[in-house]
């Protein structure tokens, strides 16, 4: 039960985390491109690797890992979105746009969580 808790707390933690960058992304650009999207993902990918990589060098317990990763960035990302967006643009026709913010989230992401790792063994 307190795995359970633990990863519904991080949820709505990391949904209102997203909900809040969304809101102020809308507010400060306007246009086709999901900015907010790319952000939470990217940003989210750093943070896991970056985490990923304290944790293997100091004992966090379950409960932690579980509100961290599962809950809190497992929420805070966001795939459905994602592909929600791609699909739209590719349907209005922004073909060049979709591609980019496809391989965007994609290579960066994964590039970023391989960045934040490897940065994080350094320390």
């Amino acid at each position: 039960m307190d795995k359970l808790l633990a990863v519904a707390f991080g949820g709505s933690v990391g949904a209102v985390a997203r909900f809040l960058i969304y809101y102020w992304m809308e507010r400060a650009h306007e246009g086709r491109f999901p900015w907010a999207s790319l952000m939470v993902n990217l940003a989210g990918s750093l943070l896991i690797g970056l985490l990923w990589g304290i944790f293997d060098k100091f004992y966090i317990p379950s409960g932690v890992r579980l509100f961290i990763f599962i809950g809190l960035l497992g929420s805070f990302t966001t795939y459905s979105t994602f592909s929600f967006d791609v699909f739209s643009l590719w349907k209005e026709g922004e073909f060049h746009t979709a591609l980019v913010y496809l391989l965007g989230t994609n290579i960066g992401g994964i590039g970023l969580a391989f960045s934040g790792y490897y940065l994080s063994r350094m320390f």
